[in-house]
């Protein structure tokens, strides 16, 4: 369950993972050199903490390899990255959280 594959979709501009056939997805808007991470669908039938945990590491390691900076306007990934300090280098300047 550590290793979630996820999918850059750029042309509706979403990263993407299977779990149990269905697709979760985390919808962005980028800009210059930052991503604003928008909105995390889930869906309902998966109820594991671990996964969601799981997929929004994945995601932010992805974009920590294209070195760009993380705008978290989603409230569930905003909430993540206050409890993950480990991911605080990747907020732009001046955003705290």
């Amino acid at each position: 369950m550590n290793d979630v594959i996820i999918n850059d979709n750029e042309f509706l501009r979403q990263f993407e993972t299977r779990i149990d056939d269905k697709l979760a997805k985390i919808e962005y808007a980028s800009q210059e050199r930052k991503i604003f991470l928008t909105k995390l669908v889930i869906p309902e039938e998966v109820n594991d903490t671990e996964f969601k945990d799981n997929f929004i590491k994945a995601v932010l390691y992805y974009i920590e390899e294209k070195k760009l900076r993380v705008v978290p306007t989603s409230p569930e990934i905003a909430g993540f990255l206050r409890k993950h300090k480990e991911f605080k280098e990747l907020l732009p300047v001046g955003i705290r959280i």
